[in-house]
């Protein structure tokens, strides 16, 4: 069960504590590719208390936090732990998160988050894929913004199944409402950035 989380200026350091557990869970549950509504099931809760909780709405009691923690599958006390390096807003290529079930099926692409998590408006990402990487079989389509730079090797953006050869220092935007896929043509791998606004998750 989870009580009615404190009203703004009535405890502060418990709403301050809460938000923090509850961007934590909102971090952990994207990362692991995670919808509310899978979170929920895994972790026998309803998809409302699981969303009161990330927003820091609610007061979970010990019980729920740990019918959490084993959805997410880490331990409890990890929902307490925010890392400098989740306060920080800095992320150094040493500390990169790989981005597994990110809305991303495994098509042999290497995909790192840029930013420090993913609770912001943005998210960025960068993104290696190998010669012969191709992702038409599976087009993505969501709601937000896109824009990628070519570093180095080449890159098709198809929008909509219109090609747009990209190659080192060519950059692309596009609405990701507009179906679209890429592929790596070249002979070696390709490595860019890329922005997506908001994040996929």
């Amino acid at each position: 069960m989870a009580d009615k989380a404190p009203s703004p200026g009535q405890d502060l350091p418990v709403a301050a504590m809460l938000g923090e557990v509850g961007n934590q869970v909102r971090s952990l549950r994207k990362e692991a590719g995670l919808t509310l509504e899978r979170l929920a099931e895994l972790s026998g809760l309803s998809t409302g208390i699981v969303s009161q909780i990330e927003r820091g709405l609610a007061n979970p009691s010990f019980g729920t936090l740990v019918q959490l923690a084993h959805g997410l599958g880490i331990p409890v006390g990890a929902l307490f732990q925010v890392s400098d390096r989740h306060r920080s807003p800095v992320v150094r290529k040493s500390e990169r998160r790989r981005l597994e079930g990110h809305g991303i099926v495994d098509d042999g692409g290497r995909y790192e988050l840029l930013t420090p998590d993913l609770t912001g408006a943005l998210e960025a990402t960068w993104v290696e894929t190998p010669p012969g990487y191709d992702s038409s079989a599976n087009p993505y389509r969501h709601q937000g913004e896109e824009f990628g730079l070519v570093l180095s090797g080449r890159k098709d953006v198809y929008l909509d199944g219109v090609r747009y050869e990209l190659g080192p220092g060519d950059s692309i935007r596009y609405p990701s409402t507009t179906p679209h896929w890429y592929v790596n043509p070249g002979d070696e791998v390709c490595k860019a950035i890329w922005v997506i606004t908001p994040p996929t998750w």
